[in-house]
């Protein structure tokens, strides 16, 4: 094993890299700012898949496909839009050896092609909705790049509705918030907060944008998901038009929600510690490591069969039997360790006696986190032993971020919290200049504006207006 991991609390960038390459989740790639994401790190995106996919069929949505190539002149259909990517585009000048007759953009985003394709497609309010999503990789060239969180290239899924009402998108861009933060929740362990970005922070082109936002270990913020409320911005810049009921030509609302592999980041940020990984239960590769433990091969054998008595057993789980012969068990208990593996069980001539198993909580490091659990029922006693770890991750992680925000009573008081405590949470008079000024003297953005209902008034800690918002503020990935 290389030497150890830096600690968060000395560099939690390092940390991060580090933990990222040696837990073998992905890579640099030839490209400066792409990756290579492994087999371990892209199992953890299929498992992301599989859970978002099945909410989104719940709902009614179906997956569709759309090209990698874009018309160029289709990015500046849409003014907003076209500003807002511009500095990120690829562009494709030259195909078959030959100069193109109009350049290609590679999809940073889809909403240009599928606005195209929806107004050939939809004609009629029988129509409507039209609720697709796509799984696709997309191309943004960022300047600063970090695995996960911010590559040129990266996965996603991405969702484009389009409604005949719009109070009918509004309620879609509001429900795919909520799948996104019951989501990160109920499978990753993550506590997110939702709410409505500022008009500096929206996406380009959209009326309104609706984020998720993660508090990471080091307290800053992550947005971890995106659902946007287009308005009819796009279908007037692409003519989606149909016929209503009265037999009236009228524009389509549209919607737009992504989330990518760089919730990947928040999981780690998230829930790791000092010796690498916690990866919540109910999206981890492996949910079980099975170690056997033996010196003879007498004992070898007797401790085999149990192993596979116990695998049998756990069928329904995500299990791996550890059977390198060339390392010893204290450099598995430390890899499986590193890479994140929920539970740790150990098989040895004891254990067999016993007929029992010792399992090792990862989220509990330690004597504290080691427990002997009977063969019999062993599926039922790791189903309950996985929830109890999902149970902990959260509760844990949502107790860590709700201690690290503050009151914001002054610009004083939130210099001083956005610069070394956390999160700072204040009323805000909602003015675009006051927030250009805050982000540029103490980096911090408005990440969310507060969703509390009846709050009432109060005075903004900047500009001292009465004002009936309340924003929170963090520095952020």
């Amino acid at each position: 094993m290389d030497k150890k991991l830096p600690t968060r609390q000395e560099n939690f960038s390092e940390w991060y890299n580090q933990v990222v390459l040696r837990a073998e989740l992905a890579d640099y790639a030839p490209v400066r700012g792409c990756m290579v994401v492994r087999p371990y790190g892209w199992t953890i995106w299929e498992n992301i898949q599989k859970a978002l996919d099945e909410r989104f069929k719940a709902t009614g949505h179906v997956n569709a496909a759309f090209p990698l190539l874009i018309p160029q002149s289709f990015m500046s259909k849409e003014a907003e839009h076209v500003q807002g990517f511009s500095p990120e585009l690829a562009v494709v000048t030259h195909g078959g050896g030959e100069e193109l007759e109009e350049p290609l953009v590679v999809r940073p985003t889809s909403e240009t092609i599928i606005g195209t394709m929806y107004a050939k497609w939809i004609q009629s309010y029988r129509d409507l909705p039209v609720l697709i999503n796509q799984w696709a990789n997309v191309v943004r060239w960022e300047m600063r790049t970090k695995l996960f969180l911010r590559t040129l290239e990266f996965y996603w899924q991405e969702g484009h509705t389009a409604h005949a009402t719009e109070q009918e998108a509004i309620e879609e861009t509001e429900r795919m918030l909520g799948i996104y933060a019951e989501f990160a929740r109920n499978m990753a362990a993550v506590p997110v907060i939702p709410g409505q970005k500022s008009e500096s922070e929206k996406f380009a082109g959209a009326v309104n944008t609706y984020s998720i936002e993660a508090m990471m270990g080091d307290t800053k913020a992550l947005q971890s998901g995106t659902s946007h409320f287009l308005g009819q911005n796009f279908a007037k810049a692409f003519d989606i038009k149909f016929l209503d009921e009265n037999n009236q030509l009228q524009y389509c609302w549209t919607t737009s929600w992504g989330l990518s592999t760089r919730f990947i980041g928040a999981i780690i940020m998230t829930h790791g510690d000092d010796q690498g990984l916690i990866l919540p239960p109910r999206l981890a590769p492996i949910q079980v490591v099975i170690v056997p433990i033996y010196r003879s091969d007498e004992e070898k054998s007797q401790v085999m069969e149990a192993v596979q008595k116990a695998a049998e057993q756990l069928a329904k789980f995500s299990v791996k039997i550890d059977t390198r012969e060339e390392v010893t068990p204290g450099f598995k208990f430390n890899d499986w360790e590193l890479k994140g593996v929920p539970v740790r069980m150990e098989i040895g001539p004891r254990d067999v006696q016993k007929n029992s198993v010792a399992v090792s909580r990862r989220d509990i490091p330690g004597k504290a986190g080691k427990s002997f659990l009977p063969m019999e029922n062993l599926d039922q006693s790791v189903g309950e032993l996985l929830d109890a770890i999902h149970n902990n991750m959260l509760a844990r992680a949502t107790q860590f971020r709700d201690s690290h925000i503050f009151e914001a009573k002054d610009y004083d008081s939130f210099k001083q919290i956005v610069a070394d405590q956390g999160w700072a949470v204040g009323w805000w008079s909602d003015d675009r200049e006051n927030e250009a000024r805050i982000k540029e003297e103490t980096k911090a953005t408005l990440r969310i504006y507060a969703n509390e209902p009846d709050i009432g008034e109060g005075v903004c800690f900047y500009s001292g207006k009465r004002t009936r918002k309340r924003a929170y503020f963090a520095r952020s990935y």
